[in-house]
């Protein structure tokens, strides 16, 4: 299993968990908020640098 594979999958049990413990519309807040807030703290180049990996950088 990949590590990006890994990372989904630990993300959809701790969403399930949320769902489980919150409201849904508290687990859908706490799903959507985090990774948002990760890329807001992200500087400039930081952002830049991870659009262009995620486009899969042609040439490489």
């Amino acid at each position: 299993m990949s590590k990006n594979a890994k990372i989904a999958a630990g993300g959809v049990a701790v969403g399930l968990l949320l769902l489980i413990w919150l409201p849904w519309w508290a687990a859908l807040l706490v799903m959507v908020g985090v990774p948002t807030a990760a890329y807001l703290m992200l500087d400039p180049s930081q952002r830049r640098r991870l659009r262009r990996v995620t486009r899969k950088e042609l040439g490489r």
